[in-house]
């Protein structure tokens, strides 16, 4: 049996088909509150690696508040959003994939209501390039479409050219320009 069976919808059992990942065995599973402090060091260690793309832009939140997020999230009956998280064989998680729905427009402007979330993947740099991001991000494009929701964006800095050709090459595309200005 290459890796552990979990119960549910959004269980994905990543085997030999996988490559290297057939020796480390992978399960993409619903996260529960039990994962809140590996989410935590994901999430932190996540922040650090953005820090080095824009010091201006990212910065790390407190493990406390990061933690108060994610137990919020996982503690919604309602499951707005989803995080799901990619645990080896031996139960360390090496990954996360947040996908959180964005609000329908409001009726007074011009944008269609449509379906629509954003995705946020983190993978651990130990294991980046051995399928967990696709794994992760497959999960979360199920879970999305079971739940009638049309349209994922990744919001991603310029700078991660490795997170730009990740969700490129799953068929993330520019789908428009967003332009800022400071007024300090």
């Amino acid at each position: 049996m290459p890796c552990r069976s979990w119960p549910g919808p959004h269980a994905r059992c990543v085997g030999p088909s996988m490559g290297t990942m057939r020796e480390v065995g992978l399960t993409v599973r619903p996260a529960s509150l039990a994962d809140v402090p590996s989410l935590v060091e994901l999430r932190v260690a996540n922040a650090e690696a953005h820090l080095a793309l824009d010091p201006g832009v990212y910065r790390v939140p407190q493990r406390e508040a990061v933690a108060r997020h994610f137990a919020a999230v996982l503690a919604d009956e309602a499951r707005r959003d989803a995080v799901l998280v990619a645990e080896t064989r031996d139960g360390r998680v090496v990954g996360m994939v947040e996908v959180l729905r964005h609000p329908d427009p409001p009726q007074h402007q011009i944008l269609r209501p449509e379906p629509s979330a954003q995705v946020h993947t983190v993978v651990l740099p130990d294991v980046q390039g051995l399928g967990v991001g696709s794994a992760l991000l497959e999960a979360a494009e199920r879970w999305a479409t079971d739940r009638a929701i049309v349209h994922l964006s990744a919001g991603i800095h310029h700078r991660n050219i490795d997170a730009v050709r990740f969700y490129g090459r799953h068929g993330y595309a520019d789908a428009g320009l967003s332009l800022g200005r400071r007024l300090d």
